[in-house]
């Protein structure tokens, strides 16, 4: 059974981690706390970018011989292999830790149990699922990634309060405001990939990179075929199924997509059950009318029995918009 002082600290580990969650994709974002067993300061790390420590790696390096007979506490259990760095269970072991608390255990083959293993036969006390949902929560789309080979799929729409993108000449720039629109470019930077129809392209010919929050653009996806000059360009183009590129995406190590739209693709992902968390940007904005562009474009449930039903996550106040997180009902969630 955890403590209350085991949840303190891993929540300060879970924080750790969410500072980091736009660097370090293709890896997990981790947070890890060590606690030493006398009057030393306690030492914190997070997982640096690829090729960078681990987070376990980090905190232990900062600990120094104050590790030896502390308690590590650690959102995802140590991985056990050797990949861009060495395995963080054998550094743990190295250092003299005395107990290890885990957040969840590491769903990746080649870790799943095995670190929690070496560390348990190296006689390190361990103890995991402390705060579990709350990190299952921040890890989401690593996890789905590592599960089914597929990123987590994220629908971003911005909407007036009568349900419209776009107003009957195609205008909407811009229904919501500048903080909203900030956090949809941290949205970005979270996010491994970024997809848009080519009719947006055409339309808006947006830029698809992330100016108003720090990380690294994504991966830029066109449905269709990018019109010459576009700056969405250089952007991998995509005809036919969505499911074979979401398999082709997770491939090359993408655990998050963002799909921004327009009203066609956006029915084309929800239609097919492909999404995962909606993020939708209400604005204090009516159109009016019945002529304007709709969040989704094609057939609908026949019947309000047929609809499709989730559950709100979270909502938030940016500035006069609201960001509402909807996810399917009895699904986990990476709301921020």
């Amino acid at each position: 059974m955890s403590t209350h002082e085991d949840e303190i600290w891993m929540q300060a580990a879970i924080g750790l981690a969410r500072s980091v969650r736009a660097s370090t994709a293709p890896n997990p974002w981790v947070g890890a706390v060590v606690v030493p067993a006398g009057d030393d300061p306690v030492t914190e790390g997070a997982t640096q970018p690829p090729g960078g420590p681990h987070a376990e790696a980090v905190a232990l390096d900062l600990a120094g011989d104050s590790a030896r007979g502390s308690t590590l506490y650690v959102t995802l259990e140590p991985c056990s292999h050797h990949g861009r760095t060495p395995p963080c269970a054998d550094a743990v072991v190295a250092a003299g830790v005395k107990r290890v608390v885990v957040g969840i255990l590491d769903p990746d083959p080649r870790v799943s149990g095995l670190g929690i293993q070496r560390l348990r036969d190296a006689g390190i006390e361990v103890e995991a699922g402390v705060l579990a949902s709350e990190v299952e929560e921040l890890l989401a789309p690593y996890l789905k990634h590592r599960r089914t080979g597929r990123p987590w799929v994220v629908l971003k729409l911005a909407s007036t309060l009568d349900g419209r993108i776009a107003a009957p000449d195609g205008s909407s720039k811009w229904i919501t405001g500048p903080e909203a629109r900030a956090d949809a470019h941290r949205l970005r930077a979270e996010s491994d990939a970024i997809l848009v129809g080519a009719g947006t392209i055409r339309a808006d010919d947006p830029a698809l990179n992330v100016r108003d929050a720090p990380g690294n653009d994504p991966l830029r996806v066109v449905l269709g075929t990018i019109p010459e000059g576009a700056r969405a360009r250089p952007a991998m183009e995509h005809e036919g199924d969505l499911a074979a590129l979401l398999d082709n995406l997770g491939s090359r190590g993408v655990l998050q997509l963002l799909v921004e739209g327009g009203a066609r693709v956006a029915w084309s992902f929800h239609d097919q059950d492909l999404v995962d968390q909606y993020v939708i940007y209400l604005a204090p904005v009516l159109l009016g009318g019945d002529d304007g562009v709709p969040l989704f474009r094609g057939p609908g449930a026949a019947t309000l029995q047929d609809a499709w039903r989730g559950s709100i996550a979270s909502l938030r106040r940016l500035g006069p918009d609201v960001r509402i997180d909807l996810l399917a009902r009895g699904g986990g969630g990476a709301v921020a």
